[in-house]
């Protein structure tokens, strides 16, 4: 089936901040290129959100099937892929953006909250390469993962959300080298701190975003836009000789933080 789009895109997590954001940075980059561009928005549940993000979209000329599905199956997962190919005849990017963390030390949680931290922050993104497989191989198409600085770097008290986060650059690292003879490219996006509607109760607080930013080199928090900006690079044709890299969107952050230590000459 054709759907008379250039390029398309599916983008889980689609309603959330960075997601919405994913999805009008793909819109804009096909239409400044003159491609006709095909979204396909997936979520957790089809609700309010989704439908509001996909008349947005709509209203911008692209293209939308708004779809959802439980990440975690794997049922619902090869559904969902089945439905995205049946509607658009074929994907040129899959960008895996769904993931969620929550407070938990890791001598109190559970089995059970460990494996459903994995199977949404990492096990997600395999499973929808795996079905995605042979469409972005004939369409020498890529996989762009949102993952985190936390995967980078432990995170105390938010449980299992750190390793999961590092399995899942590894992932695409391996995805990357497996994948490569088939044309297919991988690659992730780490965010720094981001203002997103599900942070905005952090960022309220005039203190805290006062403290956080003074923390970061370039001075402010970060927005969705500016991790959208990363992926549509990753996912671009500037992008066509990058593969298994992980790109830090930071704001400087990360390496900026030995010069927090007290008494160091070289502090801020």
């Amino acid at each position: 089936m054709s759907v008379g789009a250039d390029y398309t895109t599916l983008v889980t997590g689609a309603a959330g901040g960075i997601g919405r954001a994913i999805c009008h940075a793909m819109i804009d980059a096909s239409l400044v290129a003159n491609r006709s561009p095909a979204i396909v928005a997936v979520g957790s549940r089809a609700d309010a959100k989704l439908a509001v993000l996909q008349e947005e979209l709509e209203t911008r000329g692209a293209k939308v099937f708004a779809l959802a599905a439980d990440l975690t199956s794997v049922k619902a997962v090869r559904s969902l892929m089945e439905r995205a190919l049946e509607c658009t005849g074929g994907l040129d990017c899959v960008v895996s953006n769904a993931g969620r963390s929550s407070a938990a030390r890791l001598a109190q949680m559970s089995a059970e909250q460990w494996d459903d931290c994995f199977a949404l922050n990492a096990r997600a993104t395999w499973l929808l390469a795996k079905e995605a497989y042979e469409s972005l191989a004939r369409r020498k198409g890529n996989i762009v993962a949102v993952a985190s600085m936390s995967g980078l770097y432990p995170h105390p008290g938010y449980g299992a959300y750190s390793p999961a986060k590092a399995a899942l650059i590894m992932l695409c690292r391996q995805l990357a080298q497996e994948w490569a003879p088939s044309g297919i490219r991988v690659n992730a996006v780490s965010p720094g701190m981001i203002h997103t509607p599900l942070t905005d109760v952090v960022y309220q607080d005039a203190d805290v975003r006062a403290k956080r930013e003074a923390m970061v080199p370039l001075s402010r928090i970060g927005r969705p836009e500016d991790i959208a900006r990363a992926v549509v690079f990753l996912a671009g044709p500037d992008a066509s000789y990058i593969t298994g890299e992980n790109l830090r969107v930071d704001g400087g952050l990360c390496d900026g933080l030995l010069s927090m230590i007290p008494g160091r000459t070289a502090s801020r």
